[in-house]
């Protein structure tokens, strides 16, 4: 059996070279897919990265999954999920729109976690082998997250390896035994043992101690180029420089001249601002994740102190959402930290505090909070979000308002947000992560205000 350091240095051999695909000044189409529960705006540092290398903007597009969350049991309707037939049927019209809009005759896919089930789905049942030229897949569970009967999860999710869902995509499709084959190729991505969701112990998924049949190496397939990315979590699997830095290789044979971000001009933003599907018509029954518009909508978004996120004058932007759920576009001062605010009936005036903006976007995509019931009594509330990647006091160098590690996080890297209750009057807060640091304030909860520091790296 190889050494981790084996698997290392031949995934790294494999990658180099790897010099097949279409050049440089081809450009081709770039559609991404995000996982469970997220939204196109996941991706904004990736596309980022691409722009940062030359590739046309136009030609780099996000889809957001209108209900992004897999049913419980992917044969049984579920309010405000999808099955794997309705994800796949999504991901198709998406594909069709953007050969329809470049012209060109295929498109590259690049899917994080369940967007890879989608993209898999597609290609193999849909009719992607035909419009797709290369797959990446970063931190997909193409084994399974369980792979042996884990009462009360159910046998036929997506994500059981052991499902009639993936065993039909893990059948092989030559003599070879391969799981994937050409035309398209194919890459997989994944961490060397960091990630959640690829884990001999079912702690994740709420099965600690029980052996969840599957093993770190879970997500290769059998035909794909596998590469092992040392201690990146399942998110940063596809959204790290690292990631980047694999995806442009396999795609078109060199290494990018970057994997930072590169500033350019004054950055114009815009995106979606979507809400939470109520799981009844109690607000305080709980929530889920949804990309559909929220209408009605209020967003302002001021200038801030970079030191004290206190404001600087009036709104630079104030605009009620539409029905088609989009904002913007704003054009913002390169290095000025803003304040987004939004409001909505049924939701708590939302703070969103971010690092400054290097390039335009059009997947700044926001959803304002829900106060649960049990923090409802609190002074203030204010949550840490890191959407790209999670908290590892092992790993990484972060602190929540001076509190090192921030409250949640523990060893290991499987928690993405962090919560807590300042006391006292408003004040200034800080999150700081691997070197980011993002300045916000807290808000009065009894007023219903909830301050977000969201990182972006």
């Amino acid at each position: 059996m190889l050494s981790r350091r084996s698997v290392l240095a031949l995934s790294a051999v494999s990658l180099a070279s790897c010099a097949t695909g279409p050049s440089m000044n081809e450009y081709p189409p770039i559609v991404f897919v995000h996982g469970n529960g997220d939204n196109a705006s996941i991706w904004q540092t990736t596309i980022w990265r691409f722009e940062s290398n030359g590739w046309p903007r136009d030609r780099l597009h996000a889809i957001n999954l209108p209900y992004p969350l897999a049913r419980d049991d992917d044969t049984k309707a579920q309010p405000g999920r999808t099955s794997t037939a309705e994800h796949m049927a999504f991901l198709k019209a998406e594909v069709e729109k953007v050969l329809a809009a470049t012209g060109a005759q295929k498109v590259v896919l690049m899917g994080n976690s369940r967007g890879g089930n989608a993209i898999r789905n597609y290609i193999r049942n849909g009719g992607g082998d035909r419009t797709v030229s290369h797959a990446i897949l970063g931190g997909v569970p193409n084994h399974g997250i369980w792979a042996v009967p884990l009462p009360p999860l159910s046998d036929n999710s997506e994500f059981a390896g052991h499902g009639a869902f993936l065993r039909g995509l893990n059948q092989p499709v030559n003599a070879a035994g391969d799981e994937v084959a050409g035309p398209v190729k194919w890459q997989t991505v994944r961490s060397d043992g960091n990630d959640k969701y690829a884990q001999p112990d079912g702690l994740w998924i709420g099965q600690r101690g029980k052996d969840t049949g599957v093993t770190v190496a879970s997500p290769e397939l059998k035909g794909a180029m596998n590469v092992v990315l040392p201690r990146l979590d399942h998110r940063e699997t596809s959204f790290s420089p690292a990631a980047f830095g694999a995806a442009f290789r396999f795609i078109t044979g060199r290494d990018p001249a970057t994997r930072d971000v590169v500033p350019h001009g004054r950055p114009v933003l815009s995106g979606r601002v979507t809400g939470l599907g109520l799981s009844s018509t109690d607000p305080a029954s709980g929530s889920y994740a949804n990309n559909l518009p929220l209408p009605g909508a209020k967003l302002e978004i001021f200038a801030i102190d970079a030191n004290t996120g206190e404001r600087q004058g009036g709104p630079a932007h104030s605009q009620t959402i539409g029905a088609d759920g989009q904002w913007g576009p704003f054009a913002a001062a390169p290095d000025t930290r803003y304040e987004f605010v939004l409001s909505a009936p049924g939701y708590a005036t939302t703070h969103i505090y971010r690092s400054p903006f290097p390039r335009s976007s059009s997947v700044v995509n926001m959803r304002p909070e829900r106060v649960p019931a049990a923090d409802r009594n609190a002074p203030s509330l204010a949550i840490m979000n890191r959407p790209r990647g999670y908290f590892d006091p092992l790993r990484d160098r972060m602190a929540f308002d001076g509190l090192s590690p921030p409250p949640g996080a523990v060893n290991g890297a499987g928690v993405s947000a962090s919560r807590i209750k300042p006391t006292g009057l408003p004040r200034v807060l800080v999150a700081e992560f691997n070197g980011e640091k993002v300045v916000g304030r807290s808000w009065p909860l009894a007023d219903g205000h909830v301050t977000v520091l969201e990182l972006t790296y």
